[in-house]
């Protein structure tokens, strides 16, 4: 069923023209309202960060309504690996909406 679910959910994005997730987005960073941070999303499958020295993201791919990003997070003398994955709640030409449990952010399209 989820399957199925992910795959409807792929073809309402399809049908409403908002496929393309690639782009670079930004949010606020928390407590500094005049800094922005966020990724960009290559059309090739890199992910670069943005103005996020300590976490930088490799590669991304979307597999049904989930966003899967890889990377880095550098710090404390140590970098660790990691895989994240989001569940698109909205994706327009301007907003993108991500939840991750109990988290849900908010990026606009730069």
């Amino acid at each position: 069923m989820k399957k199925f679910l992910s795959v409807l959910f792929a073809l309402f994005l399809v049908a409403c023209g908002r496929s393309d997730i690639s782009g670079t987005w930004i949010q606020p960073v928390p407590n500094m309202p005049d800094m922005v941070q966020g990724f960009t999303l290559g059309a090739n499958g890199v992910a670069t960060s943005v103005n996020m020295a300590t976490l930088q993201y490799d590669t991304w791919r979307t597999d049904g309504d989930s966003l899967i990003m890889t990377g880095r997070s550098i710090g404390n003398g140590q970098t660790i690996e990691f895989t994240e994955t989001y569940t698109i709640e909205k994706l327009t030409d301007d907003t993108l909406v991500l939840r991750n449990g109990d988290m849900t952010m908010t990026y606009t399209r730069q």
